[in-house]
C-alpha cells in the first residue's frame, strides 16, 4: 500500500503546472490559486472560464500540446487531461525531474495527492485515503464538516495575534501551554462565538496580565473495559490536555495511544502478587504532580468508582485541597456482557445483579455467600479467575446449582475477546482447561445462557466457546 507524508505546503507565487484545459483542470487551477500559487496551464483548448480567468490575470495560458520544456521551473504538476498517454508522459516526466506530480484519478500515478478539505481558516483539516477510497474521505470531512464550528476559525485567528505577547510573558513552554489551554476554556471562546471580537481581545489581554499561578488539577478518567471507542468524550478531551498520565496495566494499549503526545507517562499498575506502585504512593503522587501546576489524567480501567479504588485517591486529593474532575467510564461489567450478548437482568431470568470483586483488603470481611448464593440474580464477579475455585465452592456450599449458567469473558469488548460458556460446577476446572488469564470477568446466573443466542457475531473480536460439563454434575 502506498503511504504519503501528510504535510501542508507554502505556495506562495510558487509556479506549479497544469496540463488539460477542461474542467477537471479548472477545478485543480481553483485549488491552486486558492494557495496562492503562480499556475500555468497547458493545453490545445481551454473551457471558458480558464481563458476568463486569464483575462482577469488570475493564471498564464499555454496553448500548446504538452513537452518536456513546460516543466522547466515548475514545483508541482496535475495532469488533468483525458489522454491517457499525454498523462502518463507528464507522470514519467515529472518523475525524472523530482517534481511533484498528480495524475487525476490515477493513485498509482501520484507522488502527491488531493485530500478532502475542512476549512476554517487559518484552521485547515485534510483527511486522506491514500487514494483508496475519495468518496469515503469525503464523507468523513462530511460528518467533520458538522462537529467543527465556524467560530474556529476567527478564534484561532484572535490567539493567533497574541502569540508573540504570549512568547514575551512566558518563557517556558509548559507554562504557555497551560496559559492557551485556560484561555481555551474561558468565555473568551463564546465571546468569539457570538462574534463579540472586541470583548475577546480585552480579556485576553486581561488574562495575559493576570499573575496568578497555575493551578494543578486531576482528572479521574475511566477508560472502560478495553475498546477506545467506548471513552466517553470528556475523558478524550480532558486525555488531550493533560500533562501527566498517570494509568494502569488495565487500560489498553488502544486507549493509552489517545493521549497527548507529549504528556508524562507513569505507570502504577498492579498485577497478582506484584504491586509497581503501592496505593498509597500513588494518591502521594497525584497530590505532588497537581501541586507542581500539572494537570493529571488518572486513567483507569472500566470505572474508577467500582473496584477502581477511585474513591480512596479522592479521598486524598480532597483532603489535600486538589481541584478534581471524576469522569465515569463504562464498567467492565457493562461492557464485557453487552459484547458477549448477555443481558445482566432480564424479566424471566434475573430481577436483581451483584457486582463482587474477587479480591479485597487482608482485613476485609468475607463475603455475604447466602445472599450471593440466591436465585434469579446475576453476579459479575471481577477479578474472580485466581479466587475461582474458592468462589465455586462458597456458592456451591450455599445452595447454588451446579447447573448454574456461567459465562467467563476474557478481554472483554477486546479485539482479542474470548467468552466460554459453562456451569457453576466446572467453574474452577474450566478456567484451568481453557488457560484463562486476567482481565477476565465471571457472569454467573441464567442470562449467562443467553451468550449463545444474543452473542453479537458481527463483532470481529468476537470468539465464542461452550464447555460442555466434563462430569455430570447434579
Amino acid at each position: 500500500m502506498v503511504q504519503y507524508l501528510p504535510i501542508f505546503t507554502k505556495l506562495d507565487n510558487k509556479p506549479v503546472l497544469v496540463v488539460g484545459g477542461g474542467d477537471v483542470a479548472l477545478r485543480k487551477a481553483r485549488a491552486f490559486l486558492k494557495a496562492r500559487a503562480d499556475v500555468t496551464i497547458v493545453a490545445p483548448e481551454f473551457c471558458q472560464e480558464l481563458l476568463e480567468a486569464e483575462q482577469d490575470g488570475e493564471v498564464t495560458l499555454i496553448k500548446d500540446y504538452f513537452n518536456e520544456s513546460h516543466l522547466a521551473g515548475k514545483m508541482l504538476v496535475i495532469a488533468a487531461t483525458d489522454v491517457e498517454s499525454v498523462n502518463n508522459t507528464v507522470f514519467e516526466l515529472a518523475n525524472q525531474h523530482n517534481i511533484f506530480v498528480n495524475v487525476v484519478d490515477d493513485q498509482p500515478k501520484c507522488s502527491f495527492i488531493f485530500p478532502s478539505i475542512v476549512d476554517r481558516d487559518p484552521i485547515t483539516i485534510a483527511i486522506s485515503s491514500a487514494g483508496t477510497a475519495p468518496v469515503l474521505a469525503r464523507r468523513l470531512r462530511e460528518k467533520l464538516e458538522t462537529l467543527i464550528p465556524q467560530h474556529i476559525g476567527p478564534l484561532a485567528t484572535l490567539v493567533g495575534s497574541f502569540r508573540d505577547k504570549v512568547k514575551a510573558r512566558f518563557k517556558h513552554f509548559a507554562d504557555r501551554r497551560q496559559f492557551w489551554e485556560s484561555v481555551f476554556d474561558s468565555s473568551v471562546v463564546s465571546k468569539v462565538q457570538v462574534g463579540d471580537t472586541e470583548a475577546a481581545t480585552e480579556q485576553l489581554h486581561e488574562m495575559l496580565d493576570a499573575k496568578a499561578e497555575p493551578e494543578g488539577e486531576v482528572y479521574v478518567i475511566g477508560a472502560g473495559p478495553g475498546d477506545p471507542e467506548l471513552l466517553t468524550l470528556k475523558a478524550l478531551q480532558l486525555m488531550q490536555q493533560a500533562d501527566v498520565v498517570v494509568y494502569d496495566y488495565l487500560v489498553s494499549d488502544e486507549i493509552m495511544d489517545l493521549v497527548r503526545r507529549d504528556a508524562d507517562l507513569i505507570c502504577v499498575g498492579k498485577r497478582l502478587n506484584y504491586h509497581s506502585v503501592k496505593q498509597e504512593d500513588t494518591n502521594q503522587m497525584l497530590v505532588d504532580l497537581a501541586k507542581q501546576g500539572k494537570k493529571v489524567c488518572r486513567i483507569k480501567g472500566g470505572d474508577p468508582f467500582i473496584y477502581g479504588r477511585g474513591g480512596e485517591e479522592v479521598q486524598v486529593l480532597k483532603a489535600h485541597d486538589v481541584r478534581y474532575q471524576i469522569v465515569p467510564g463504562i464498567t467492565a461489567a457493562a461492557g464485557c456482557s453487552a459484547y458477549a450478548g448477555i443481558p445482566l437482568t432480564h424479566r424471566d431470568h434475573a430481577q436483581a445483579i451483584q457486582f463482587v470483586t474477587g479480591h479485597c483488603k487482608k482485613d476485609g470481611q468475607e463475603l455475604d455467600w447466602q445472599g450471593l448464593a440466591k436465585p434469579n440474580q446475576t453476579l459479575a464477579i471481577y477479578m474472580g479467575v485466581i479466587k475461582s475455585p474458592h468462589i465455586q465452592a462458597k456458592l456451591l456450599e450455599h445452595g447454588r446449582s451446579a447447573n448454574t449458567p456461567v459465562a467467563i469473558v476474557e478481554n472483554g469488548t477486546r479485539k482479542n475477546q474470548r467468552v466460554v460458556r459453562t456451569e457453576l460446577g466446572q467453574l474452577a476446572e474450566q478456567i484451568e482447561a481453557h488457560e484463562i488469564v486476567s482481565p477476565a470477568l465471571l457472569i454467573i446466573g441464567e442470562v449467562a445462557a443467553l451468550h449463545e443466542e444474543l452473542a453479537w457475531f458481527g463483532q470481529s473480536a468476537q470468539i465464542s466457546s461452550f464447555a460442555q460439563p466434563l462430569t455430570d454434575v447434579a
